[in-house]
């Protein structure tokens, strides 16, 4: 597993990514060599925070943690993500079968029976085309923390989400 690791707000030392790419070697055994992990250090206020992405053949792992110091943040980032292959470990191997990029045995049983998911609740809805500012708008008005929607300017289907600082997303659908 390659590990790419960015700064923002912050400079990190050679210990810290060192210490990073550590950890996160843990989690290597689990992937091919070819499979890239994508960790962020930021600074927020008087936090630091590891967000740690892994694109495992379009199964894609991610967790993020905040703390008083980033050496604190990044082991909980690595045992949140084993936690996240050891629960769906089971319908991880049904769907990547044939995928050479995950090394199925290397991964730990989860302790307890995985939750079913169960789907309480479905809804239809017509897609009307508009730009990103109508959108939340919209997500707005109806009171909803995300909005789907078709973008005049991209023509493509997207989401515009409110994030937990109270600034907006935006999720672009690439076919």
């Amino acid at each position: 597993m390659k590990i790419i690791i960015t700064s923002k707000n912050l400079s990190s030392s050679d210990y810290l990514k060192g210490t990073i790419e550590k950890k996160l070697e843990k989690l290597s055994k689990y992937f091919s060599n070819d499979i890239v992990a994508n960790v962020m250090v930021s600074a927020e206020k008087d936090k630091q925070k590891i967000e740690a992405t892994i694109n495992a053949g379009g199964t894609i792992f991610r967790a993020e943690e905040s703390a008083d110091i980033a050496y604190d943040a990044i082991d909980r980032v690595v045992d949140k993500l084993s936690s996240q292959m050891s629960r769906f470990k089971t319908k991880l191997q049904k769907k990547h079968k044939d995928n050479r990029g995950f090394m199925f045995g290397e991964i730990p049983d989860y302790e307890s029976e995985p939750e079913e998911i169960t789907i309480v609740k479905k809804k239809s809805m017509e897609i009307f085309p508009m730009n990103v500012e109508e959108a939340i708008m919209q997500m707005e008005l109806i009171g909803h923390s995300f909005f789907v929607f078709m973008n005049m300017d991209s023509e493509s289907v997207n989401v515009v989400y409110k994030r937990k600082n109270g600034d907006y997303g935006l999720i672009e659908a690439v076919y």
